[in-house]
């Protein structure tokens, strides 16, 4: 009777101990969930996530590229003119050479790195 009742002491006494231990995780990962749900923690997360995802951040840089040179060529078509009709034009315009340069980023980077080459390679030339 002694023996069961020191063997039901001591399950007690685990079990009490891995009670503990498993009020601590959960303790420590409601921590770590409340942490990780605070907007300015999930802003930073996707800024790190976008900055260090290599395809997030090309994609990135050929829509802003592409978004650019859409309004650049928008406001030179459109330049200071008040004619509606100038202005649906220049919009579609820009929609379509955002959209030909986000796609074809590559293209254009590759020509535009021949071409400041090139450049280059004269401007030592002459100097």
């Amino acid at each position: 009777m002694k023996e069961q009742q020191d063997n039901l002491t001591e399950a007690i006494n685990l079990l009490k101990k891995k009670q503990s231990i498993e009020l601590r995780l959960l303790k420590e990962q409601v921590h770590v969930v409340h942490e990780s749900i605070k907007p300015i923690n999930i802003i930073k997360n996707a800024y790190h996530q976008a900055v260090n995802t290599p395809d997030i951040k090309n994609n990135l840089i050929d829509n802003i590229i592409g978004m650019a040179s859409g309004y650049i060529s928008k406001k030179i078509f459109v330049g200071g003119s008040h004619n509606p009709l100038t202005h649906i034009v220049g919009n579609l315009l820009q929609m379509g050479v955002t959209n030909v340069t986000a796609k074809n980023s590559d293209t254009i980077r590759s020509i535009s790195e021949k071409v400041m080459q090139f450049v280059l390679k004269k401007r030592v030339k002459t100097t």
